[in-house]
């Protein structure tokens, strides 16, 4: 039986919407990041290291309760790990960025988590292996290498050794990123999806801090990058991820991996709308199957919860 099944049809779509708008949500995201990368000169470091602390300021406000850490004592090391894991597969990301160029690290980083959490869930017995399932992730994968495949490529002739190392920063993106989604729902079950995104907001933001060691963090002076930092820690950390939280505890993995492919659609149709970026053929099939791929997903996860309810 699949994670989704246990609730009511309009909760499970609902927790589908959250998945997407956390996707749609990264999505602005990435566009800042790339304004304030390429416009402001900011390390991708930096950048993730202000968004994780704004994002737990915000939080901690909201959530930050002393029953709040009671309840994580038993849980410490699994909060740990996963806030670890989600710090360090932004990183890797970006690691595999800075050496081959970004499109061949993003369509791993992307493509990959929901073949591998798709195969644990089916091991665990939360999905079955049927033809709707089949096609909504064929559907899904497809549509994000369109969507991608056009954008990032690498400048220049990359040698061998940058080539390795980037491919294996971009799976071990993939791999933390796939673990990360696998546990999500256990821990926002558990604590609820405010405290647990609380919690593993904290542990991120002190895990990217650690980049200090090797490149400098620091907080713009500007009032311009100064808004767009604060952006990226309410809306793309704090607001994205108590959604994905939320949606985590009522969706499968599988489910949620698809759902947060909105990620990337999102990114490109800005860019065509804000900076007046072309958009082929391919990337609109692209967008049309990924689409074609959550409504399918919607349809599957209704007719699930109905199947349990009976």
């Amino acid at each position: 039986m699949s994670t989704f099944a246990a609730h009511s049809p309009q909760v499970a779509r609902l927790a589908l919407a959250a998945a997407c708008g956390a996707g749609f949500l990264w999505g602005t995201g990435a566009l800042v990041v790339n304004v304030l990368i390429a416009r402001h000169g900011f390390t991708p470091e930096n950048i993730s290291f202000w968004r994780f602390v704004v994002g737990s300021v915000v939080l901690l406000a909201v959530f930050g309760r002393v029953s709040l850490w009671k309840a994580v004592r038993p849980q410490l090391a699994l909060v740990v790990g996963s806030g670890t894991a989600m710090a360090l597969y932004v990183l890797c990301w970006f690691l595999g960025i800075e050496r081959i160029g970004a499109a061949v690290p993003t369509l791993i980083a992307l493509c990959l988590p929901p073949v591998l959490v798709t195969l644990v869930a089916l091991a665990r017995g939360q999905e079955r292996l049927d033809a709707s399932l089949v096609l909504v992730l064929a559907a899904a994968i497809v549509g994000t290498v369109l969507i991608v495949a056009k954008h990032g490529a690498a400048s220049g002739d990359v040698n061998s050794h940058d080539l390795l190392l980037g491919v294996a920063f971009s799976v071990a993106s993939a791999v933390l990123y796939a673990g990360f989604t696998l546990v999500s729902g256990r821990l926002s079950t558990s604590l609820g999806a405010g405290p647990a995104t609380t919690c593993l907001t904290v542990v991120a933001a002190a895990v990217m801090g650690l980049t200090a060691l090797y490149r400098p963090l620091y907080w713009p002076v500007e009032v311009a990058p100064e808004a767009w930092f604060l952006y990226l820690g309410v809306v793309t950390a704090a607001l994205a991820l108590l959604a994905f939280s939320w949606g985590a505890a009522r969706l499968s993995p599988t489910a949620l991996t698809v759902a947060t492919l909105v990620e990337p659609l999102t990114a490109v149709l800005l860019a065509a709308l804000l900076l007046g970026e072309q958009l082929g053929p391919w990337q609109w099939l692209g967008g049309a199957l990924l689409l074609g791929s959550i409504w399918g997903l919607g349809r599957r996860i209704g007719q699930g919860a109905k199947a349990a309810t009976h």
